[in-house]
């Protein structure tokens, strides 16, 4: 299949999101092009999904009984970045299946409206006892009806 007519995904607005988790880029986050390696954005969204479900006093509905393990992560670069700077990352819930949420995580530098880089981090909500898929607790659900 050729993706050389479909259309290049934009990058996201800052207005697209109501949270935004602050970092501050490490020395150790540069690779030896001199910019953040490829591999770090995957823990920077992380970081980010966690500081969402803390600040939204969340995180307490997805633990206990259950588990949150990632099965599927995505990461578009549009531009750059690299220590030393400052960078914030929006997260938004982009869906809530029946066991699965998927965030959607973007990275902005200070002063910025067009994201640097962005992607999606799908969670699946999995029983400690059978470590199977369970669903997603209702409580998380009402917390976002239009995902």
């Amino acid at each position: 299949m050729s993706t050389q007519n479909a259309e290049r995904p934009s990058a996201a607005q800052r207005t697209s999101f109501d949270f935004f988790e602050h970092m501050t880029l490490r020395y150790a986050d540069n690779d030896a092009n001199g910019h953040v390696n490829n591999a770090h954005y995957y823990s920077f969204f992380d970081t980010a999904v966690e500081g969402y479900l803390r600040h939204t006093k969340l995180r307490q509905v997805l633990a206990g009984e259950i588990s949150t393990p990632v099965v599927a992560s995505s990461c578009r670069y549009f531009q750059e970045i690299a220590y030393p700077g400052e960078i914030e990352l929006g997260v938004r819930v982009a869906r809530i299946g029946r066991s699965s949420i998927t965030y959607e995580v973007a990275i902005f530098v200070p002063g910025e409206s067009m994201a640097r880089a962005q992607g999606n981090f799908t969670t699946v909500a999995t029983s400690r006892e059978s470590k199977r898929p369970t669903e997603v607790p209702q409580a998380f659900r009402a917390a976002h009806p239009k995902a």
